[in-house]
């Protein structure tokens, strides 16, 4: 006798298991981007290695181009302002902050990409022209087995593959409407970014050394992140952000376990500390800092670039989400503890920042107080401060894209030359590219007439706007300070006499132009005409909750 029928003899019933509702349109951003990365595998796994390269740049580019068609597609039909809805039987948000914040990761992984494309300077490997990544990653850093690899001309061509997996990672991570999802996310994007900042062609064992650093304390940061999720879970009985929402704010149905477990906000406070401390590790904020300089400074320059900017933008919009979707009615626990981190973050940054020597870890000092500017924006706690956020995301990672994509054209025998020293008297060495550097150091001043000056202006005017003026004096002060030392590094290339033997200024292929190209055009169009992506931002705050 078959099952069902011992089943119908027992006087039971069959059930079917209802199959999952998935709005695969809804999601084609993250899926097409996914499928580019999978099909890189593939192109890894059965293409020749002398055409691997171009194959891979083609695939990247045109599954990124095809996943910001799909959210514009997605804008146009209403969603995130007119529409917005839980997608993915609810594990993910489609709302205003998640097409405005993926339109912004995928315009900036298109631009890193041309910079990992980038392979006129170094110098040619066995006849093949040679990027900045390692030549055999598994090799043994000056080893026979790299020196071979080096003269066959190899390439590590998988960077791009496992640059499109952070970016499907990151398109989730700010629109993950549940704490699982989130974190799935993380990973996601995380474990991509460890390989990928050990493979730089030059300072092998500095490069690795930031990996492994990069991932001992990355792997800390999501156990806080899991842990807090587990006790956020036993608190609410949930980890879908609206409903523990609800559960805080007392309009959630009452259970017995719910009554028993609410009555004691411990789970509830340490869980929300213990996400938090996850999520500012990622955005680099004080003092979760400490892995920032190092890492940026082994890195291969355009997987630093890539980091600076995409990481900044996915981790942003997750704490937004966090904060005013799941926890808007625990404002007065957070909020405190949010201005200690803000005011820390901003003035560690911009004074340990004036010490530095080395341009990459000038730029990574300079990443972390703009982090704290940000977080003024997100202690608004307002629409305002939503919209404000956003738009200094975007004036953000394309000023960060080419200030790094402009470090790697200034060269000497050993490949980058980023000590301060060696950038004195570049203006006289090569002015264009003197000032556009300096283009992006105004901007990340703040000077009037550049994107940045439009960024810190809106967030801290939410931040007035939301009862936050002491917050908004410190970033003005440390703002000040900030100019200092972006100013000085000015002062450097244009007033001052070039070394003797000193480094030369690369000239770069159409792809690293490019890049610099659209770095200057966006610091200089959110500078002199903001006010469309202004109202573009201020459009997209509406939060599904």
């Amino acid at each position: 006798m078959s099952s069902t029928g011992w089943l119908a003899a027992a006087g039971g019933s069959t059930q079917s298991i209802p199959a999952p509702h998935i709005e695969y349109g809804q999601l084609s951003p993250m899926l097409v981007v996914f499928g580019a990365a999978v099909v890189g595998i593939l192109l890894e796994a059965f293409l020749p290695r002398r055409v691997r390269h171009w194959a891979q740049v083609v695939t990247a580019l045109v599954g990124l181009v095809g996943a910001f068609v799909a959210v514009l597609v997605l804008a146009t039909q209403g969603y995130g302002t007119t529409k917005v809805e839980a997608v993915a039987m609810g594990a993910v948000a489609l709302d205003g902050p998640t097409l405005f914040l993926q339109g912004v990761i995928l315009l900036v992984a298109v631009v890193a990409v041309l910079t990992y494309a980038e392979r006129r300077l170094e110098p040619k490997a066995g006849g093949e022209p040679a990027d900045a990544f390692a030549a055999q990653a598994s090799a043994t850093p000056g080893g026979e087995q790299e020196r071979s690899a080096i003269r066959a001309g190899f390439t590590t061509s998988e960077v791009f593959p496992l640059t499109m997996f952070a970016v499907g990672g990151m398109l989730l991570f700010p629109a993950a409407n549940d704490l699982l999802t989130m974190f799935v996310a993380l990973e996601v994007f995380s474990l991509p970014l460890y390989l990928l900042c050990a493979l730089a062609r030059r300072r092998r064992l500095l490069s690795q050394e930031a990996a492994v650093k990069y991932f001992l304390l990355g792997a800390f940061a999501s156990a806080f992140f899991l842990f807090g999720t587990a006790l956020l879970y036993g608190y609410a009985g949930t980890v879908r952000l609206g409903e523990v929402a609800e559960v805080i704010s007392g309009n959630a149905l009452l259970t017995p376990a719910l009554v028993s477990s609410t009555q004691n906000d411990a789970l509830l406070l340490v869980g929300l500390a213990m996400l938090t401390v996850g999520l500012l590790f990622k955005v680099g904020a004080v003092p979760f800092h400490s892995w920032t300089p190092d890492v940026y400074q082994g890195a291969p320059t355009p997987v630093t670039g890539f980091m600076a900017a995409a990481t900044k933008v996915a981790a942003f919009g997750a704490v937004l989400r966090l904060f005013y979707v799941a926890f808007p009615a625990l404002r007065l626990d957070w909020r405190p503890v949010l201005w200690g981190v803000a005011i820390l973050t901003m003035v560690v940054g911009a004074v340990l920042a004036v010490t530095q020597q080395d341009v990459k870890r000038l730029l990574a000092y300079s990443s972390i107080a703009h982090a704290g500017f940000i977080l003024t924006g997100v202690i608004a706690s307002n629409r305002q401060g939503v919209g404000s956020v956003l738009f200094y995301l975007l004036a953000y990672s394309f000023v960060t894209l080419g200030a790094f994509a402009v470090v790697t054209l200034v060269r000497d025998s050993k490949g980058e030359a980023t000590h301060l020293s060696s950038w004195a008297g570049l203006g006289r060495r090569s002015p264009l590219v003197a000032a556009v550097f300096a283009l992006f150091l105004l901007a990340f001043a703040g000077i009037p007439l550049t994107s940045g000056f439009t960024g810190k202006f809106a967030v801290f005017q939410a931040a007035a706007a939301g009862g936050a003026t002491p917050l908004v004096i410190v970033g003005v002060l440390s703002s000040a300070v900030a100019a200092f030392f972006y100013i000085r590094v000015i002062v450097l290339m244009f007033f001052s006499d070039p070394q003797p033997g000193g480094p030369t200024v690369a000239v770069p292929s159409a792809f690293t132009a490019t890049a610099i190209g659209i770095g200057v055009l966006v610091t200089i169009g959110l500078g002199l005409l903001p006010q469309y992506f202004l109202d573009l931002a201020s459009k997209a705050v509406f939060f599904v909750g």
